[in-house]
């Protein structure tokens, strides 16, 4: 196997992990795809020091390159005043409550869907930092490089969009 197969190898044990945090902060499955080929094709210019050893953590290392892929392409979204064309909100699902698993999938994509309009309304920054901590359970410790702040920042930030998504700012 040559060492691009290799790293083509160990970066799809990765992908799905990395297409969901980049669909949860972009809100665009197009865009996360976007943004996980741009952190293929990082990772492919730096592949030999992977190959090393260089990067001792590939999945954190990556993670972090997808939030600042992520974080610039939110900035240059807001710059533009842009929103993703591909973020269709059907009508919401009102149904009578049910276990059956047609309505739980359903209420899921509701809730989804509600998150992220409600993510609109953070900064690039908070929502970035809310995605990576509170829905991926991201330590701040390894979140404070990925928004480029302290750990003590990284939480303010996060509790600053909590706030914000509960209507307290």
């Amino acid at each position: 196997m040559s060492e691009h197969d290799s790293l083509a190898g160990r970066f799809e044990e990765h992908r799905a992990h990395l297409r969901a945090v980049a669909h949860r902060t972009l809100g665009s499955p197009a865009e996360a795809e976007d943004a996980v080929q741009e952190a293929w094709l990082r990772l492919t210019r730096t592949g030999t020091g992977v190959m090393a050893g260089d990067i001792d953590n590939l999945a954190g290392w990556l993670t972090t390159v997808v939030g600042r892929i992520c974080l610039d392409m939110l900035r240059a979204r807001r710059l533009r005043r842009e929103t993703p064309l591909d973020t269709h909100l059907p009508d919401p699902v009102v149904a009578g409550e049910g276990t059956d698993p047609e309505h739980r999938a359903m209420t899921a994509d509701s809730v989804g869907l509600a998150l992220l309009v409600v993510l609109e309304l953070l900064t690039p920054d908070e929502r970035l930092a809310f995605v990576l901590h509170d829905l991926f359970g991201i330590p701040f410790e390894q979140l404070a490089p990925v928004v480029d702040r302290s750990p003590v920042a990284a939480r303010k930030l996060a509790s600053r969009a909590r706030r914000r998504i509960h209507g307290g700012a």
